[in-house]
């Protein structure tokens, strides 16, 4: 017997039944230009070969290249029959596409000609992230489960190298990795890892061997030497982590479910410089040289003067959870994903701002009328989405 993913057959509370009907009416803008795709995007990241285009990550059980200039979604790689939650590109020069799933596996296609690849085989519950990296030459994929492992991998081989835990076996579901930029080396990676619990870890990676970097550190109060096993800036989850900075002024980004997304600075030992008040569960931070660009569960995307910390803009338009952001054109446009299976994308130039900022005005006189785009019907049952809802939300407090 089928069964109905229509929300209206299942019982609604009024809380819930307002917040549908509330973002059936938002679904009506076009506010970023929308590329309006079929399913729930859960994660983004750019394409290495093509300023205009993303790779993003799909309830649907695939991942889809999309095209921002030319608005082309055709080039799909499929196979999954879970949902995709994380996607990465690597192996030799950039060769083979990796997803993370919630099948526990992680699948691979050869980039150019979108065959399936091998399957690694590990991780004990869903992956979250997957991100590619070289060690000596070395091809290699790190993958983060919410079975709190981190999994290095060689890439071409699919043969499990590490497995990294943390040592007190405190470490929640991984949430997301990064390698640093500045500390890591030809024959050494630094891992930088973000987990469902408010503590950031380090790890440090060879092809011989991996372990986490236990801190030497010097209280304020007391002027003594003590060791830190993490970095503990946030009050819960941190969402994501990405590093950006120029040489060695490299500073650490963060967003939480504590409503902020921080700098961390590498100077002042990844105590937090700056610290932007999103408001709510902050899914997504991007940084270009003016801006700090944040969103999450609040649907909107907003935009800070990275030289006052002020609040610039808020750019209204997605109707649920915006899951990730990408920057492209050299800092001029920022491209936000969402559970509402939409991309769009900001300017980030003075002058778009400035239209931004009228167009809102005039909008809230009314001058402005939506446009209907739509509304989308889930390809997953009740009872999957809200496993995907815990998914999304594991370990939020």
């Amino acid at each position: 017997m089928s069964r109905s993913t229509d929300p209206g057959h299942f019982f609604q509370t009024d809380a819930s039944e307002s917040t549908r009907a509330r973002r059936a009416a938002k679904s009506g803008n076009k506010n970023g230009n929308p590329i309006v795709l079929q399913s729930k995007i859960l994660s983004v990241t750019p394409d290495p070969f093509s300023p205009a285009c993303i790779y993003i990550a799909e309830s649907a059980g695939c991942v889809r290249r999309v095209n921002i200039e030319t608005r082309d979604s055709k080039t799909v790689y499929r196979g999954p029959t879970a949902p995709v939650t994380s996607v990465a590109v690597g192996g030799h020069g950039g060769s083979t596409i990796f997803a993370g799933c919630w099948d526990k596996d992680i699948w691979t296609w050869n980039r150019e000609s979108r065959s399936l690849g091998k399957k690694f085989k590990g991780h004990s519950d869903f992956v979250k992230v997957v991100i590619a990296g070289k060690v000596e030459g070395k091809d290699i994929l790190i993958s983060g489960g919410a079975d709190s492992k981190i999994i290095v991998w060689d890439s071409t081989t699919g043969e499990r190298l590490h497995t990294l835990r943390d040592k007190s076996d405190n470490m929640m579901a991984v949430q997301d990795l990064a390698l640093d930029p500045v500390e890591s080396t030809v024959a050494e990676l630094v891992l930088v890892s973000s987990s469902s619990d408010p503590h950031i870890r380090r790890w440090r990676i060879s092809l011989s061997s991996a372990a986490q970097i236990f801190d030497s550190v010097q209280e304020e109060s007391t002027q003594n030497k003590v060791t830190r096993d993490t970095i503990l800036e946030h009050e819960t989850s941190v969402y994501q982590i990405s590093f950006s900075g120029e040489e060695d002024d490299v500073d650490l980004w963060t967003a939480s479910a504590d409503g902020t997304a921080k700098c961390l600075s590498r100077a002042r030992n990844w105590s937090a410089e700056d610290s932007y008040q999103h408001g709510d569960y902050v899914r997504a931070v991007a940084v270009t040289d003016d801006w700090v660009i944040t969103a999450g569960r609040d649907e909107d995307v907003k935009v800070w003067d990275r030289a006052t910390g002020k609040l610039w803009h808020t750019y209204e338009g997605h109707y649920e959870e915006v899951t990730g952001l990408v920057v492209l054109e050299d800092g001029r446009k920022v491209i936000s994903v969402s559970i509402d299976g939409t991309v769009r994308t900001w300017g980030l130039g003075r002058a778009d701002l400035e239209k931004a900022r009228k167009e809102r005005e005039e909008e809230s006189k009314g001058v402005v009328k939506d446009e209907k785009v739509p509304e989308k019907k889930s390809l997953l049952t009740a009872e999957e989405e809200a496993e995907l809802a815990e998914l999304m939300d594991s370990g939020d407090e």
